[in-house]
C-alpha cells in the first residue's frame, strides 16, 4: 500500500513540470503569432480602424509595401547567422534601385539588363563586405557601417538628392499589379523567404552557418570553413539587397536615394523580432515573416486609428530593442542548456 502511494506521488510530481515545460516551450515559439493575431483582432474592433483595417484593400497595401522589408530583413538574417552585423543592406538596396532605375531611364537598357546590373550592384557590395570582415578580419558593425555611408555619399553624388524616373512601363505594371488577389511583387517574396528557409534548415550550408555564428572556436575545430561561410553570407545578403532594390524600384516607379534607412531599421527590428518565436534563440526565416507582418500590421492600425507620422520611427526602434533584449535573453538561457 505504501509503496504504490509513493509510486503515484512521485508520477504527478514528474508530470507538472513536464507539463509547465511544454507550455513554456509553446509560449515561446508561438508567442508573436498569438501577439500578431490580437494585434489583429485589436485594430479590427477599435472604432477609429475597424472601418478600414480589415480589408482587402488594406491587406494588399501592407504586403506589398513590407515585400521590400522582408527581403532586406532575410538579407540582414543572412550574416547575422554568422555573427556579423551587416548595416549595409538598406543602402545596397538603395544603390541597386538606383542603377535599375538609371539603366532604363537614363541609359535606356532593357528591363532585363537593368534587372542584372541591379544585382551585379548587391552582389559587388557584398563581396567587398565580405573581403574586408572574412579575409582582412574587419570588425563588421564599422565596416559595414562605413560602406553604407560611402554608397549613401555616392548616390547623392550621382542623383544630385533627386529620385530617378522613367522607367520601362512593364516594371512599373509589376510593381504595382495584381494577381489572384495578391500583389504580384508578393510571390517574388515568398519565392525569396522559402529558398533561404530550405537554404538555412535543409542544408548542409545552413547547418555550418549556425554552427559559425553559435561557437566559431567549435566550429574552427570540427573543420568548417569560416572565413568561406562569412564572405558567402555578405554576398548572398548584397545579392538580396539587389532584388529588394529592383522591388524598391517597381513599387516607387523609380528610385530614391534617401530611402536606405527607412529599410534598415525596421529590417532590423523583424529579423530580431523574429528570433523571439518558431526557433527562440535563433535568427530564422518563419519567425523574420511574422517580425515584419507583426511590425506592418501594429504601424498600418496606429495609422488609420490617426496616430501621427512619428508613431512609425517610435514603433520600429521601440520593437528593436525589445527585441533584442528578448532574443539574447532566449540565446543565453539556450546556450546555458547546451552546457
Amino acid at each position: 500500500m505504501t509503496t504504490t502511494t509513493t509510486t503515484r506521488t512521485t508520477t504527478a510530481t514528474r508530470t507538472i513540470p513536464v507539463q509547465r515545460k511544454s507550455m513554456t516551450v509553446v509560449g515561446e515559439r508561438y508567442g508573436l503569432l498569438i501577439l500578431l493575431l490580437a494585434m489583429i483582432a485589436f485594430f479590427s474592433i477599435l472604432p477609429a480602424s475597424s472601418g478600414a483595417f480589415f480589408t482587402t484593400a488594406n491587406l494588399s497595401v501592407v504586403l506589398a509595401n513590407q515585400s521590400v522589408v522582408l527581403v532586406c530583413a532575410i538579407a540582414v538574417m543572412l550574416p547575422l547567422i554568422t555573427g556579423n552585423f551587416d548595416f549595409s543592406v538598406g543602402a545596397s538596396a538603395v544603390a541597386s534601385a538606383m542603377v535599375c532605375a538609371a539603366a532604363q531611364a537614363h541609359a535606356g537598357l532593357p528591363v532585363i539588363v537593368a534587372i542584372v546590373l541591379a544585382i551585379v550592384t548587391g552582389g559587388a557590395i557584398g563581396l567587398l563586405n565580405g573581403w574586408l570582415v572574412a579575409r582582412l578580419h574587419l570588425d563588421a558593425f564599422i565596416t559595414t557601417l562605413g560602406v553604407a555611408t560611402a554608397i549613401a555619399g555616392l548616390v547623392q553624388w550621382y542623383s544630385g538628392g533627386l529620385p530617378i524616373y522613367g522607367i520601362d512601363a512593364s516594371m512599373i505594371s509589376f510593381g504595382s499589379g495584381t494577381f489572384l488577389g495578391l500583389p504580384m511583387v508578393v510571390y517574388v517574396v515568398v519565392a525569396v523567404a522559402l529558398a533561404a528557409w530550405y537554404l538555412l534548415s535543409w542544408t548542409p550550408f545552413g547547418r555550418r552557418m549556425y554552427a559559425l555564428g553559435s561557437n566559431r572556436r567549435a566550429a574552427d575545430l570540427v573543420g568548417i570553413d569560416s572565413t568561406r561561410l562569412t564572405f558567402l553570407g555578405f554576398v548572398l545578403a548584397g545579392s538580396l539587397a539587389g532584388v529588394a532594390g529592383i522591388l524598391l524600384s517597381a513599387r516607387t516607379g523609380g528610385a530614391n536615394p534617401g530611402a536606405g534607412t527607412e529599410l534598415l531599421f525596421p529590417a532590423l527590428a523583424a529579423v530580431f523580432l523574429g528570433a523571439t518565436a518558431i526557433r527562440p534563440g535563433r535568427f530564422n526565416v518563419p519567425g523574420t515573416v511574422l517580425g515584419v507582418l507583426f511590425v506592418a500590421v501594429s504601424v498600418s492600425g496606429l495609422t488609420l486609428a490617426g496616430a501621427q507620422s512619428w508613431v512609425d520611427s517610435v514603433f520600429n526602434g521601440v520593437a528593436l530593442v525589445l527585441a533584442v533584449f528578448v532574443s539574447t535573453h532566449l540565446r543565453r538561457r539556450r546556450e546555458g542548456r547546451g552546457r
